[in-house]
């Protein structure tokens, strides 16, 4: 296959990339390494991904963005997949500057979609969606607050279903964006009858994620216990995810590929087994390093859930799918790979 990954030299894109490679495939990845200035992170480095991905063979690196749709089409022109990872991913940054968070998450998926339809292969498409499309109305459906962390009601224990409404709620600017986007790709598949998967992800984690207070928290958590960084903690620390490891998230993305399934639209995440408060992540982290970094408390941000839980039976259904890694397992492999990357780490967090 000619596989194309936008936003390739991003974490969960790298990794996509280093799959269908070492499998044989020819693999282009496009980006344009914005994410630190993105993030207004001008002096850190985000480029270790794209200089890792030249280490391996059967992967084409081109520097460009998915804005510039005369750029993309030719990339995507004679491809048999794509997969859509490229993405503005904070919600914070939404908030404070939503342009290019609507031209790269809305307009640029917008632009995968185009020159996916006027391609004579008609590639499959494949769409890093999120949770966040759900908006505040999981909110209004309550919670349970115990001693260490907020539960849903009993009749969403098993977490929010695909069919859960995304209407009449707030959603911030990133949750819009992203939201447009899982939109179109399920009228291109209706309406044009392209190939689309889209997949509604909870907390991604695992190697080679540079994650920071306000996008890859759980990274972030790891790395700055590890750097004796303080953590600030937007909330009571009470909130619960589930989150899932990275390479679970691509094996999700294969079985669809390799389906007979023409469209689907499935959440990607850990599920109740891998729900997790978030002062829990604190305490595991501690234990595996034998650190803690100082922590404080801010504000609630706004539309913040304080609990989202996957109901991940439609994955498992329709694709035979469930996570592999548990929460202990995944936090390990984490910090050893950032332990033994210090240095990248030091560089970049200084």
């Amino acid at each position: 296959m000619i596989v194309v990954v936008t936003g390739g030299a991003g974490f969960i894109g790298s990794h996509v990339a280093e799959y269908y490679a070492a499998k044989g495939h020819s693999v282009r990845v496009i980006d344009n390494l914005s994410r630190a200035s993105l993030l207004g992170k001008d002096g850190m480095t985000f480029d270790y991904n794209f200089e890792y991905l030249k280490t391996k063979e059967n992967i084409e690196l081109i520097r460009g963005d998915i804005r510039d749709f005369d750029l993309l089409r030719p990339i995507v022109e004679d491809a048999d997949v794509v997969f859509h990872t490229a993405a503005q991913t904070a919600v914070t940054t939404s908030l404070t500057n939503p342009m290019p968070d609507f031209t790269t998450n809305a307009l640029g998926t917008f632009h995968v979609l185009e020159s996916a339809r006027l391609s004579p292969k008609k590639p499959t498409v494949i769409y890093c969606s999120t949770n966040k499309v759900y908006g505040d109305n999981v909110n209004r459906i309550g919670t349970v607050e115990s001693l260490d962390r907020y539960e849903f009601p009993k009749e969403f224990r098993l977490g929010i279903p695909e069919t859960f409404s995304i209407d009449m709620c707030g959603h911030t600017p990133y949750g819009c964006s992203k939201l447009a986007g899982d939109l179109y790709l399920q009228d291109y598949a209706e309406t044009f009858g392209l190939r689309t998967g889209v997949f509604r992800m909870s907390c991604i984690y695992g190697t080679r994620q540079f994650g920071l207070e306000d996008q890859g928290w759980l990274a972030w958590f790891a790395i700055a216990t590890l750097l004796g960084k303080p953590i600030r903690i937007d909330g009571d620390g009470k909130q619960v995810r589930d989150v899932l490891y990275v390479t679970d998230l691509v094996e999700l993305y294969d079985k669809f590929l390799n389906s007979e399934l023409s469209h689907v639209v499935v959440n990607a995440g850990g599920g109740p087994a891998n729900a997790i408060p978030i002062m829990k992540v604190i305490d595991l982290l501690s234990e595996k390093t034998g650190k803690r970094s100082p922590i404080s408390f801010g504000d609630w941000r706004p539309s913040d859930q304080k609990v989202f839980i996957s109901d991940i039976r439609r994955a498992k259904e329709l694709l035979g799918w469930e996570p592999k890694t548990d929460v202990q397992t995944g936090l390990g492999r984490m910090v050893k790979w950032i332990t033994a990357h210090s240095d990248v780490f030091d560089a970049a967090f200084s």
